[in-house]
């Protein structure tokens, strides 16, 4: 294999392709670095985007920036490159979080490539879906996508879909109650006009969706009353569908891959023709995200709650500018 000589118009167009994976709250709590005399881009978290309240040990910004890797990679796949990943290649800074050596040409992965076309597709989508069953055998390719990162993706049957509900319905209630979590909500969400605030990070009024009529489907509502008027009621799918992604360990490494393998996942759906919205409200709360795993899997500690089905893509949210996020070394 050879090294690809990483020039400025490469690099910018893999970051660009890179950043529009999801994270919490749109916070985008990345960094890259491209080492030019190394032909190494490295990936760190951006301690000014952690949530202190909502995600004290980091693993949230850890799943988004496994995100983002993953969109790193399906990009140099697309440009027929190879992307070697090194996690955690610093062991005395936590943040250094990987390094990506890119091989090639000639070396890419045509499974990667083939999720490229869903990088600028793939959007949260807060809206009602149908009651239409998603195929047991796209469910199966989306479990294979997430095994293919080192990770498991479980669908829940009916009785842990309830519990899963009920662990949303406590978890609104903690955030109710909890005038810090609140507060760092309100920081990322958007409901001024534009221009008001930053219009490159965050979740915009037009991504909350509609509030429910009954809170039947895992859907977080950053609406605040009183936010957003003129807001419109809707009735969501009764019986939602979702997927829990997991891993058997709970480091930072785990997380890492979690993330990778979020995105993939969500990728293979977009593909696949299905809209999917996060929620990890749940698993933000220490006393509630144990009981949200099924205790006959092989899942240690569940990452994301993934909502599948039919319905409305969602609009895109807005994205940091690259020379925002990237320096060169």
């Amino acid at each position: 294999m050879t090294t690809t000589t990483l020039t400025r118009p490469l690099v910018t167009s893999l970051i660009e392709d890179a950043v529009t994976a999801p994270s919490m709250h749109n916070a985008q709590p990345w960094k890259f670095v491209c080492r030019a005399g190394t032909g190494v881009i490295e990936l760190h978290g951006d301690p000014s985007r952690a949530m202190p309240r909502e995600d004290p040990d980091h693993r949230a910004l850890h799943l988004g920036c496994g995100a983002a890797l993953f969109g790193l990679r399906v990009a140099a796949a697309h440009r027929g490159r190879h992307p070697a990943v090194r996690l955690l290649p610093s062991p005395d800074d936590p943040w250094h979080l990987a390094d990506v050596r890119l091989d090639g040409p000639d070396d890419a992965d045509d499974e990667l490539d083939a999720l490229h076309a869903a990088l600028r597709r793939r959007h949260t989508s807060r809206f009602p879906f149908t009651e239409e069953q998603v195929p047991s055998e796209v469910i199966g390719g989306l479990r294979a996508a997430a095994l293919l990162e080192g990770c498991r993706l479980v669908v829940p049957g009916a009785w842990h879909t309830d519990t899963v509900m009920d662990l949303v319905h406590t978890s609104e209630l903690f955030e109710a109650a909890d005038e810090a979590v609140r507060a760092e909500i309100a920081a990322w969400t958007r409901t001024g006009a534009p221009g008001e605030g930053s219009d490159a990070e965050g979740i915009p009024s037009y991504a909350f969706g509609p509030r429910q009529y009954d809170v039947t489907s895992p859907v977080r509502d950053f609406g605040a009353p009183g936010r957003v008027p003129g807001r419109v009621s809707a009735r969501f799918e009764k019986r939602p569908q979702i997927a829990l992604l997991g891993t058997v360990g709970d480091t930072p490494r785990d997380w890492l891959k979690a993330g990778q393998a979020m995105q993939r996942v969500l990728l293979r759906a977009t593909l696949d023709g299905l809209a999917t919205s996060l929620m990890s409200q749940p698993l933000e709360w220490p006393e509630l995200r144990s009981d949200a795993r099924d205790p006959g899997s092989a899942i240690g500690f569940v990452h994301m709650v993934i909502r599948l089905g039919y319905g409305p893509q969602g609009q895109a949210t807005p994205r940091r500018p690259v020379a925002d996020v990237l320096t060169f070394g």
